[in-house]
């Protein structure tokens, strides 16, 4: 089956070839309100009022000293000072 099309005309006594027409852009989504922004934050904030995220860890070392401590790269046993692997 063959189509043909059917001759377009932009300016008077003038043919067109190839007219490429684009359609108009998408309406861009509304901005959320901030009762619909509060919403997704409900969790965080939760957890800033609760103090935060707790950065401690139970450390074990080789000494047999068992310690709590902040979390951080180089750690070392308030016992006998060894360093301990994160």
């Amino acid at each position: 089956m063959r189509v043909r099309l059917s001759p377009r005309t932009d300016a008077p006594g003038r043919r067109s070839r190839g007219v490429t027409h684009r359609r108009a852009p998408a309406p861009a989504a509304p901005p959320a309100t901030a009762s619909e922004a509060a919403g997704d934050l409900v969790d965080e904030r939760r957890l800033r009022e609760a103090g935060g995220p707790d950065d401690r860890a139970q450390y074990a070392c080789t000494c047999g000293y068992v310690f709590h401590a902040d979390v951080s790269t180089s750690v070392a046993c308030p016992h006998c000072g060894a360093g301990q692997a994160w």
